[in-house]
């Protein structure tokens, strides 16, 4: 599509958006009176307005039948993890038996490296991204210390090439083949939190088997943001949040794939807990442990009911306009942006994230020589909610299912004046 930089355009756009419908379901926050233009779902996602009579009916049941509601409620407790199998199954593209929803996100990294990082034989090295997440470094280094080998010695680290932002496939899948005797784990994050460069997982994945390595991802800014195909691609584990593009709310439960060579392998390592305990046999309160099938086996304590309800809520929303459609969407939505950034001249700022719609999701990255925050201060003003992270770069995260071609012109026209 041929796009152009007026406000005429921008209308038309979203005039023939099939999507624009979705936008009502969400609440924005305000400034100076105004809703304001939140392009900070890859941080939080907004909340859906069907999440507070969702909340009340948990609040109803809870109040009416007290211990009741976990047979009794309208969504019964004890199987209240399983209400987002289908529709996460759907958009992280694997089977039903291989999710399940629970805990935090990097406490479900730790339990899954306790599962599938196993050091022996030599193979004891991880290749994860340079500058991944925090949660994600700590995570690693803290779990190769468990082991009592060295991070320095056990982790290798992606960096791009000299004068570039993002890692090249290619480099990837080099250093991949480098490390084959010694590889056990590749570590990624599936989109690039900092520069927003989405990864190819199908052929990392691919690199790693051949490796005789294991392949996980971090997919905190994927999951709701671009449609995965785990199962097929085989990967053999991934954890996410649920609060980014999935607007599960602050702090909601975080999701877990595993596949189901592992998932249905009742003898595969993990840590047990009450709930990852089959329910036909929960309620003996015997000695020994019997995981359940599926990734529900990882499960460690009782589902946090209130801590699930808006990501059920906001999951409504997701089956109702397919993850498909999200992502053709975001991708003009997000080449609309590009196109405008392009139009900027007095403002100086580089896109470090790629221009191929394949190599990215719903995020722009922009990277200011000087005067980020003076800049990120400003849009704020304006009434304009981005983020901002050191060093010097302002994310710009359209979210398809709430943001509108409309919003993305009135962004670039308040950046043209900064």
């Amino acid at each position: 599509m041929k796009f152009s930089a007026s406000p005429s355009f921008a209308e038309k756009l979203h005039k023939t958006d099939p999507l624009r419908k979705f936008r009502k379901h969400f609440h924005f926050p305000e400034k100076q009176g105004k809703k304001a233009i939140y392009l900070c779902g890859n941080s939080l996602g907004l909340q859906p307005k069907n999440v507070s009579s969702a909340i009340k009916q948990e609040l109803k049941d809870w109040k009416q039948l007290a211990v009741g509601g976990y047979f009794g409620a309208k969504n019964p407790w004890l199987y209240y993890q399983d209400n987002f199998k289908q529709p996460l199954s759907k958009i992280m593209g694997c089977r039903q038996e291989e999710i399940t929803v629970m805990n935090a996100l990097t406490v479900n990294l730790h339990l899954l490296l306790l599962s599938f990082y196993k050091p022996a034989h030599g193979r004891y090295k991880i290749i994860m991204e340079a500058g991944a997440f925090p949660s994600d470094q700590y995570a690693v280094e803290t779990q190769v210390k468990l082991h009592h080998i060295k991070p320095a010695d056990a982790i290798i680290e992606l960096f791009p090439r000299r004068g570039e932002k993002t890692l090249r496939t290619e480099d990837i899948l080099q250093t991949i083949a480098a490390h084959k005797d010694s590889l056990a784990l590749v570590l990624l994050g599936g989109i690039n939190y900092y520069t927003g460069q989405l990864y190819d997982l199908k052929q990392i994945t691919l690199a790693a088997h051949e490796a005789g390595a294991l392949a996980g991802y971090d997919l905190a800014h994927v999951a709701g943001n671009v449609p995965m195909e785990l199962h097929n691609w085989n990967a053999d584990f991934a954890v996410w949040c649920s609060y980014k593009y999935l607007n599960g709310g602050p702090g909601a439960v975080a999701g877990v794939y595993i596949h189901a060579r592992y998932a249905n392998d009742k003898n595969y390592g993990r840590l047990g807990g009450w709930w990852g305990n089959a329910e036909k046999t929960r309620f003996q309160m015997k000695k020994g442990f019997k995981p359940k099938a599926g990734a529900g086996g990882w499960q460690l304590s009782t589902s946090q009911v209130f801590n699930m309800v808006a990501l059920k809520a906001s999951l409504e929303l997701f089956e109702k306009a397919g993850i498909k459609n999200i992502r053709k969407k975001s991708i003009l939505l997000t080449g609309y942006l590009e196109f405008l950034l392009q139009q900027l001249s007095n403002v100086q700022f580089d896109i470090i994230t790629p221009s191929d719609p394949q190599q990215r999701g719903a995020q722009l990255s922009l990277y200011f020589k000087r005067d980020a925050k003076a800049i990120h201060q400003k849009l704020t003003d304006n009434g304009i909610i981005v983020d901002y992270r050191e060093p010097g770069v302002i994310r710009v995260a359209p979210a398809p299912l709430y943001n509108s071609f409309k919003e993305v012109y009135q962004f670039y026209e308040i950046l043209k004046s900064c």
